[in-house]
């Protein structure tokens, strides 16, 4: 950097780092000298910044300051005062540079070296009037004036205080300063979300992309094997007619030989004229010429040379050229919307419809289906309703539920585990039509920022999504604590375990239940993101699980199992996978992830594998330990191989599959590769029927032992689905039942979602 005169025009403005609590000026694009001469350089125009310990200055306006600044020491300046001088000197300059720059000779002036002296200065000047020091501020001309100024051309102007107008905008800035870091968080926690959406994106790029080479490899090799079968069959076809035509031809040639053979003979003996010779081959020959004239031969073909191949070569072109399809929608939650009568009015015990309504970011209607979408009725204790979710595939869905006591819920609609607008609604049930509206509220209206009373219309729920079932307590759970409870009326409960809470030992939306051959008693805790596990008499052991989306992580455990080789297998509702963890704890795998929609309930076979409920898919999975896929059953229906919304399974000894089908009130058992053998089971009250069974255990005998989540009973069947009898659960009611296994001491072990507890009961096999 060249020191010395610039021309003024060369160097508009420079940055000074000025140091508040040192002795001297540092300067990015120039220097100060040891007698404190400052020396300046070309640079662009800089841009006011007040840390907190260093201020950066347009040199010019510390230039000026410098020049004409008496009272004020620049170097001892507090940082208010520099604060100060940089927005009164910026003013001044402001109007000064705009004159010079107007001036015919203004590139003529030059910046030369100034003093900057500790203790001495020049005083601050009015750009009009030398020697006047400006104390006011005009108003209209934005523009620090003196008193000369005001008696010229600012007379009629009014003004400020210079003072007042310095400190108003530093109380501006400072608001705006503060508003925009306010804005830090808000973005931090997008910033966050977006990193987990792209990672959740990546994850499920990988997985389709196995699936992809999967399944065109599995295609290869069954093509490769159909192939294979063709040409053997060819080959047997083609040597059993071979072998026909070959023979009768080798029959025909072998008469035909015999024939010239002794027909030759005959006419040797012919020729000779010999009688002896004619009398012995007559009596050689002659009867065998009479055999082979007078001999049926197979003249015909006793075959055909057909051999023709039929190749639907057209039809499965077309299927491959329409296999597989990537799904995916631009359904966003923030422009997502629900109405309906489900959020106008809720009356106990009848069926409320939400229509959801899904838009892409710019606000347009989405107009295909498969976003998934999930919805949950709660209380602040937890989840009381369950549901159905609807997809119409034309970017609708509905939701579709019942409430069965009065009281004020929340309504949770979320599109890809984002709340939608409004969510999540104010919903205030009650007994009688004629009562006040569910959701016309305005708390519903200030959710979804409208100030029409929430009267707007809310959006509604995506296909396959299944809000959960959470109880409220009823007067028997109400004194419940993490330790064992021993029951004081002679039924079946031997203890119950929990209350509602977060630490160990305690519970929110409990679901899956498991128990292993040690003696140990899982259970799937799925609002507070983990497993807990105890001894078969209730004690607390241990527990395992960390909140979050990435592998090893839980969102939503729903189901539990153990594998017979100790590893504990956890579905994961929101996370859309299965995890395999030690015995310990310890994250060892996942399975099923870019396949599995919603996975609720989760068992092991006779074989080691493991299968799956997936809840919104409507389908059942059975996974090797590694992730490869075995085999997959099931869709969305009322038929005997379909389901909505199936949650829990068990295995019998014959390693068939008995699966509990929540909305179709029903029990459905198949064999390991997935073949339909029977149900039972229908919606009602009595005997042997079904309010939306959910857990599922099998015993010794085949005896199928079954939730009965709407009924808040337990009932048992025998291997062909014939009521045998109920657990007595009289003394302390259970309220929607979830989860339920047959501990290694024979005991039935359910999980009482709705009173927050898992309960211990006695069964006879």
């Amino acid at each position: 950097m060249q020191m010395g005169s610039i021309p003024f025009s060369q160097c508009p403005l420079s940055v000074i780092k000025v140091d508040v609590y040192g002795r001297g000026l540092r300067s990015e694009q120039g220097s100060v000298s040891s007698e404190g001469r400052l020396y300046l350089a070309p640079a662009t125009r800089g841009v006011f910044h007040f840390p907190a310990d260093q201020i950066y200055l347009p040199s010019v306006v510390l230039l000026h300051h410098i020049q004409t600044r008496t009272d004020t020491n620049i170097l001892a300046c507090t940082r208010t005062e520099l604060r100060k001088v940089c927005i009164v000197s910026a003013l001044i300059l402001s109007n000064r540079m705009e004159a010079q720059q107007a001036s015919p000779d203004s590139s003529s002036e030059e910046c030369t070296v100034l003093e900057a002296t500790p203790g001495k200065g020049t005083g601050l000047t009015c750009s009009q009037h030398n020697g006047k020091v400006p104390a006011l501020y005009c108003v209209p001309c934005e523009n620090a004036v003196c008193e000369d100024c005001l008696n010229a051309e600012h007379a009629e102007h009014p003004t400020d205080s210079l003072e007042n107008i310095v400190n108003q905008q530093l109380a501006v800035l400072q608001d705006r300063v503060d508003a925009a870091k306010n804005r830090l968080p808000q973005i931090r926690e997008s910033v966050q979300s977006l990193r987990d959406i792209l990672q959740q994106l990546n994850t499920q790029r990988s997985s389709i992309e196995e699936d992809i080479h999967s399944s065109f490899s599995d295609l290869h090799k069954t093509l490769d094997t159909r192939k294979s079968v063709l040409l053997m069959e060819l080959e047997v076809t083609y040597g059993l007619k071979q072998k026909v035509l070959q023979g009768q031809l080798d029959t025909l040639l072998k008469e035909e030989a015999a024939i010239n053979y002794n027909s030759s003979l005959t006419k040797e003996a012919l020729d000779g004229g010999n009688k002896a010779v004619v009398l012995q081959t007559n009596k050689d020959v002659g009867e065998r010429l009479s055999e082979l004239a007078s001999q049926g031969l197979p003249l015909q073909p006793e075959e055909n040379d057909q051999l023709d191949l039929v190749m639907e070569i057209e039809g499965l072109r077309k299927s491959i050229h329409n296999l597989g399809t990537v799904v995916t929608t631009n359904a966003v939650a923030s422009q997502t919307e629900a109405s309906g009568e489900g959020l106008e009015q809720c009356v106990v015990g009848h069926p409320m419809s939400v229509i959801i309504t899904t838009r892409d970011k710019a606000g347009g209607l989405c107009k295909t289906g498969n976003a998934v979408i999930s919805a949950e009725v709660f209380t602040p204790e937890g989840s009381v309703a369950d549901g159905e979710i609807v997809d119409h595939k034309n970017g609708t869905y509905e939701f579709q539920y019942t409430v069965k006591k009065e009281g004020n819920f929340s309504l949770a609609l979320r599109l890809y585990d984002q709340h939608i607008k409004g969510s999540p609604f104010q919903l205030k049930v009650t007994s009688s039509p004629d009562d006040s509206p569910c959701t016309t509220t305005a708390a519903n209206a200030a959710s979804t920022g409208s100030s029409d009373g929430g009267a707007r219309k809310r959006s509604a729920k995506s296909p396959g999504s299944r809000s959960r079932q959470k109880g409220v307590r009823r007067a028997g759970s109400l004194f419940s604590t993490p330790k064992k409870r021993v029951n004081p009326i002679e039924d079946d409960l031997i203890f119950r375990i929990g209350t509602k809470g977060r630490n160990k030992g305690e519970f929110t939306n409990l679901q899956g239940v498991a128990a292993s051959s040690d003696g140990k008693i899982l259970i799937a805790d799925s609002n507070n993101q983990c497993v807990q596990m105890f001894s078969n008499t209730g004690e607390f052991h241990s527990r395992f699980g960390v909140r979050g989306r990435s592998p090893g992580q839980l969102q939503r455990p729903t189901g539990v199992a153990v594998h017979p080789n100790g590893d504990i297998i956890v579905a994961d509702y929101d996370n859309k996978w299965v995890s395999i963890f030690s015995s310990e704890g310890k994250y060892k795998a996942k399975l099923g992830s870019g396949r599995l929609m919603g996975p609720k309930g989760v068992s092991v076979d006779q074989n080691g594998h493991v299968i799956v409920v997936d809840n919104k898919a409507c389908m059942v999975y059975i996974f090797q330990p590694s992730g490869k896929l075995v085999t997959k059953f099931g869709s969305r229906g009322i038929g005997d191989r379909q389901f909505a919304g199936p949650h829990f399974a068990a295995v019998n000894n014959n390693n068939e599959i008995i699966i509990t089908d929540f909305h179709n009130h029903s029990v459905k058992v198949f064999n390991a590769d997935g073949e339909f053998l029977l149900k039972f089971g229908s919606n009602g009250e009595g005997n042997g029927q079904f309010n939306a069974p959910t857990g599922v255990a099998v015993d010794v005998n085949g005896n199928i032992i079954v939730a009965d989540w709407g009924n808040s009973r337990i009932q048992v069947f025998d291997g062909s689905g014939s009521f045998l009898s109920y657990i007595n659960t009289a003394a302390d009611p259970l309220y929607g039942p979830q989860g339920l296994a047959l501990t290694s001491d024979g005991h039935v072990v359910v999980a009482d979602s709705g009173n927050h507890c898992f309960k211990v009961y006695r069964y006879l096999q």
